[in-house]
């Protein structure tokens, strides 16, 4: 059984008050052999006690020093300072508490005009998000990132807030010179002809050579023709349809998309299969334009595939990290050509000969506008894929 120190020094005072309380009744009744007796055998019983509790206090081991604090981090302190993420501690009636230079910067005169407004901001509920800041430099967008958590039984959240607005700015530039230059391309390649025929015709007409003009005319209705349809092809781009929502079952969907294109592919040779695991999953989109995204990847494919033998096309449905959902569209053609992985989705641009480059555009306006995202990734075994998630 194990020593308890608090009893153990209660029994020593116990036997000591035995012997005591002996002593004082055979001092009293000395003349009584049977009270000396007694006294005797209590003062014995006192001394055993006594005894027993001594020997234990004196084998308990001694109490073990505190354990030191933790050595202090200087290394971790100092890539908190320096993070480039901007860092605020948040407690329930407190102010944020910057923790390192970069919130200590964003909150301080001439970066955010409204501190007001970047404590509301900061303040939002556990998540990440896309908010804007006004500055003294005037609106800023940024990413703004809350996590919960528990520190000694109190309740916590830490905020990250990282701005982007040069960044997107200079994306947002690089995409509209590459959809520039891709529509000065097309369109004069229209338009050349077309000028250069509208001025040669009347020479035509006055010389009689009604062939030629004839042939003139034609090459001009084809051009502009041509860039009618052109225009059309932005205008689909430009202007995506609302989309209407609505809890669809994934597994008669992908099915339905394999039945559409499937004799394509069977014509080159080819096979397209679909799986969905859990086969009950289900996805609250627009099923027509979904499926309009799948048929359009699924051409995509085929096109990239010309020539190749038995080409495969798969598509996918299942539930990736954070139980989002993650649509896959691969092939076993040539994949995306190294370095234009970041240009695919540009409209109007093509990898292909006499490709219209509206595709994968249209792909993306769709997919944004269900609430989702796509992008390429690069298949281990060759071939493209792409990656859509809700």
């Amino acid at each position: 059984m194990a020593s308890d120190p608090h009893r153990d020094r209660a029994l020593a005072g116990l036997a000591a008050a035995g012997l005591a309380l002996s002593a004082g009744f055979a001092g009293a009744w000395l003349d009584s052999p049977r009270v000396l007796v007694a006294c005797g055998l209590a003062g014995m019983v006192a001394v055993a006690i006594g005894w027993a509790a001594l020997s234990r206090l004196a084998h308990r081991p001694a109490p073990l020093p505190p354990e030191p604090p933790p050595p202090p981090r200087p290394d971790l302190d100092a890539a908190l300072e320096h993070a480039p993420l901007a860092l605020w501690r948040l407690r329930a009636g407190q102010a944020p508490l910057p923790l390192n230079a970069a919130a200590r910067r964003l909150a301080a005169p001439g970066r955010v005009a409204e501190p007001e407004t970047l404590a509301a901001l900061l303040a939002a509920e556990p998540g990440r998000s896309v908010v804007t800041l006004p500055t003294e430099h005037g609106q800023e967008r940024a990413v703004l990132a809350v996590s919960a958590l528990t520190v000694e039984g109190e309740a916590w959240r830490l905020a990250a807030l990282a701005p982007i607005e040069s960044e997107l700015a200079t994306e947002a530039l690089a995409a509209w010179r590459q959809l520039v230059q891709v529509l000065t391309h097309e369109i004069m390649n229209s338009l050349t002809p077309i000028a250069s025929l509208a001025a040669s015709a009347p020479a035509l007409l006055e010389a009689g050579e009604h062939e030629d003009l004839q042939a003139a005319l034609a090459t001009l209705a084809r051009r502009a023709a041509h860039l009618q349809a052109f225009v059309e092809r932005y205008r689909s781009v430009s202007q995506p349809p609302a989309p209407t929502l609505a809890d669809t079952p994934l597994e008669p969907l992908l099915a339905a998309v394999q039945a559409l294109v499937a004799p394509a592919w069977a014509e080159a040779g080819g096979t397209v299969s679909w799986q969905v695991e859990p086969p009950t999953l289900a996805l609250r989109t627009d099923a027509a334009q979904l499926e309009q995204v799948l048929i359009n990847l699924a051409q995509n494919a085929l096109q990239a595939c010309a020539g190749r033998p038995a080409p495969q096309l798969l598509l996918q449905a299942h539930l990736s990290r954070g139980a989002r959902l993650r649509l896959t569209v691969a092939d076993n053609g040539p994949g995306v050509p190294p370095g234009l992985e970041s240009r695919i989705f540009t409209p109007f641009f093509s990898t292909r000969q006499g490709g219209s480059g509206v595709g994968l555009a249209v792909v993306r306006q769709l997919v944004h506008g269900l609430g989702g995202t796509v992008r390429h990734a690069r298949r281990p075994g060759g071939g493209a894929c792409f990656v859509l998630t809700f």
